[in-house]
């Protein structure tokens, strides 16, 4: 059984089609029950497995959650963290962090999806004939 009705799945993927809309970066989520190893650690093996690290410019970032751990990182690619703000990543986190406490995931989702979509869009533009180099789906670690 999913984590996410279908509906709240299409929300997420529709989050991440219209972030991605005006940016050539690309965005990933990916769900796991548990995290077997540091939450960061697990978020850069999973954005090496997506292959988000092979973007053209490197602007990929993936939200990872460990739901029954409560435990969830944001991470960018190499192009993406020269870009954005030192303390992107963590506001970013507290602004979804709100969302997860009143126990709303798929809002915390799209809220991460949102501010990292304009990040993006900020420093990674969208030009034509740029290519959806990744899914918009939700990945499902191995842990589902």
């Amino acid at each position: 059984m999913s984590i996410f009705t279908e509906k709240e799945q299409e929300q997420i993927s529709e989050a991440v089609e219209a972030a991605e809309r005006y940016t050539s970066g690309e965005i990933r989520i990916c769900i796991e029950k548990t995290c077997s190893e540091p939450v960061l650690d697990r978020a850069a093996n999973y954005f090496h497995k997506l292959g988000m690290n092979k973007t053209a410019q490197r602007n990929g970032v993936l939200i990872y959650i460990a739901t029954n751990d409560h435990q969830f990182a944001i991470i960018g690619d190499a192009g993406i963290n020269k870009q954005v703000p030192h303390d992107f990543w963590d506001s970013t986190k507290e602004a979804m962090l709100s969302h997860f406490k009143n126990g709303d995931l798929t809002s915390g989702i799209i809220t991460g999806v949102k501010l990292a979509g304009k990040q993006l869009q900020t420093y990674f533009p969208y030009v034509d004939g740029d290519v959806n180099e990744l899914p918009n789906d939700i990945s499902y670690g191995d842990g589902k």
